[in-house]
């Protein structure tokens, strides 16, 4: 039986009323004003839209405001929008709009406190997807893996712990982890905003996230309720990839000095998804104090993340952390960083016959007819240069080097024992050549 989890996920509910909503109050109401300032909005729907909340909530922060003398009624009703009335800053409106905005430039959707967050987050868990075998074999579907391969990748994303794929570089490490993030086929909801103590962090991210289809509207109804807190965005389960470029300090709260707001770090933005770091060993900080970095996280399922006050506070931790290298694990990690690591395992390069089904599957992709004779060349003359060790990168380079060469002399798509030798000098660096 195939599984589908894509109606696991309880979406947020909407709140409904400014107690429910559990930020403080004087926040709430200068997000308001802060917003119809610089969006110069003046009707209650356009606000609730804007601040992502639903239309009552947004009238009662709106009363409030009134009766504080912040707004007042334009007193003409909009015949544009159902006969709506509009409302507009009055002279202290605007005065305490310009002073909140010197606190802090944030406007637009409402936050979901942290205590609400963490409730989604245990909702959405990437511990409760089930992965079956069938899914992650379609997910896969385009590499060619040994089967002892799946045996070990699908319990350990089933578990949504930490994973360390390791071996020699070019044998698909990188896809291996894409093909895990497509066999997530459920969607969640991201917050657009967390706030902590008063502190507003941005976590939705366009370049992290990506937005599910928006449902599709009932014509038959001519008020569609929504159905889940807007303050969320309906994603697939984010993906962040990380390599070389990795540091520890991208793994801290970012704080933007000018808007006074915090940005998420790459680990929150990948909560309930993925949080691939590649290429582990070629960060400028050791690969072991990454992982150190990680231990607390990855045992308790939650991090602590500091404010520029210097206070510090704990966010929910819920993310598959996939860890790739092509160092042998014993060379750059200790024995307690390596039993921390919930999964290990060896990404080896094909077989002979994989190797050769793998050649044959790239050539047909790319319109190179096959030839025994050269084949037969690479495999028996070749390879045997270099021990017979095969990686999965190698078809494809040889075939691409073999059609810009079929390009540059003006010939047809071909294969040869002279092309196999011409494109096999540029796989390698011989010993010789090396300058010292």
């Amino acid at each position: 039986m195939n599984m589908q989890v894509s109606t696991g996920v309880q979406p947020p509910p909407p709140p409904t009323s400014i107690e429910d909503m559990q930020i403080p109050v004087v926040m709430m109401r200068d997000i308001l004003l802060k917003t119809m300032f610089r969006k110069n909005l003046d009707m209650v729907s356009d606000l609730a839209e804007a601040i992502c909340l639903p239309r009552a909530v947004t009238q009662e922060l709106v009363d409030m405001a009134r009766t504080q003398r912040l707004l007042e009624a334009t007193g003409t009703l909009n015949a544009n929008s159902g006969g709506e009335m509009g409302y507009q800053l009055t002279d202290a409106g605007k005065a305490r709009s310009l002073d909140a905005l010197s606190q802090s430039e944030y406007f637009g959707a409402m936050p979901v406190p942290l205590a609400v967050y963490r409730e989604q987050v245990k909702r959405q868990s990437i511990r409760n997807i089930q992965i079956t075998r069938e899914q992650l074999t379609n997910a896969m579907g385009h590499l060619i893996l040994p089967e002892s391969l799946l045996d070990h990748l699908g319990p350990a994303v089933s578990a949504g712990r930490s994973v360390l794929m390791y071996g020699p570089p070019g044998n698909g490490k990188s896809s291996i982890s894409n093909g895990i993030r497509d066999a997530m086929g459920d969607k969640i909801y991201v917050p657009r905003a967390i706030e902590y103590s008063g502190q507003v962090i941005t976590v939705y991210d366009p370049i992290v996230h990506s937005k599910a289809e928006v449902e599709v509207d009932d014509p038959n109804s001519l008020r569609r309720k929504r159905t889940f807190d807007t303050r969320y965005v309906r994603c697939e389960r984010p993906t962040v990839i990380t390599g070389g470029e990795l540091s520890l300090s991208m793994l801290d709260l970012v704080y933007n000095p000018t808007a006074r707001t915090y940005q998420a770090p790459l680990q929150l933005k990948s909560t309930g998804g993925i949080f691939i770091v590649d290429d582990l060993g070629r960060q400028a900080e050791p690969p072991q104090s990454l992982v150190n970095r990680w231990i607390v996280p990855l045992e308790e399922s939650k991090d602590i993340l500091a404010l520029q006050s210097g206070e510090k506070f704990e966010v929910p931790f819920d993310t598959l952390v996939i860890f790739s290298t092509n160092f042998h694990p014993n060379k750059i990690f200790d024995k307690a960083a390596l039993r921390r690591i919930f999964y290990k395992i060896k990404i080896d390069g094909p077989c002979q016959s994989d190797f050769l089904k793998i050649f044959a599957m790239v050539a047909r992709k790319k319109g190179m007819p096959l030839d025994e004779e050269a084949l037969i060349h690479l495999i028996k003359e070749k390879y045997p240069t270099i021990d017979n060790v095969y990686a999965n990168y190698q078809p494809i380079f040889l075939i691409d080097q073999m059609i810009a060469i079929c390009e540059f002399e003006g010939i047809p798509y071909q294969m040869s024992p002279d092309l196999i030798d011409r494109a096999w000098d540029n796989m390698f660096v011989r010993e010789e050549e090396i300058i010292h």
